[in-house]
């Protein structure tokens, strides 16, 4: 199996997501993590697994993720099983009526990065997940480097 981790970061919280998840997988073939900045489209199409992230930024992913995941190819992804994460905040700990408000419109940046995936003819291996940061900047919540190298394995286990 060939697996590639692509992801964006802002304050390192996603890229030690992604970086999990790449040793998670990496027992089960050639795996690598790639920031979406040192990544091209035929690099994602080149793969068995696909895993992108991003975190969430004004309830989507990054630029630099959308205009990557824009510039595959039209069934550029077909064969390749796909999935993809953010981080984000946890509403709950927030306790703001409108933020939530806000969320459950517009959502979090996995899921419009799962549709592009998909589009572009990936097969969704799992549902889109997001990964718990505390605050604006970080930590991680505590166990969540953990349950991402879990997912990662999850999405390379053939069904």
């Amino acid at each position: 199996m060939k697996a590639l981790v692509v992801y964006d970061s802002v304050f390192g919280n996603t890229e030690q997501v992604a970086q999990a998840m790449g040793r998670g997988l990496t027992q089960l073939g050639d795996v690598e993590t790639r920031r979406v900045k040192d990544a091209e489209p035929q690099d994602l199409m080149a793969v068995d697994v696909l895993i992108v992230g991003s975190p969430t930024r004004g309830f989507q992913p990054t630029p630099a993720t959308k205009k990557l995941l824009k510039r595959i190819p039209a069934g550029g992804l077909e064969g390749v099983r796909v999935a993809a994460f953010d981080t984000r905040f946890s509403v709950e700990d927030t306790q703001s009526g409108i933020l939530n408000f806000l969320v459950r419109l517009f959502g979090y940046a996995a899921g419009p990065i799962a549709a592009r995936l998909e589009k572009k003819g990936g097969d969704p291996a799992v549902p889109p997940e997001g990964f718990i940061v505390e605050g604006t900047e970080g930590p991680l919540r505590e166990g969540e480097l953990e349950r991402a190298a879990n997912w990662a394995r999850r999405i390379a286990e053939p069904e």
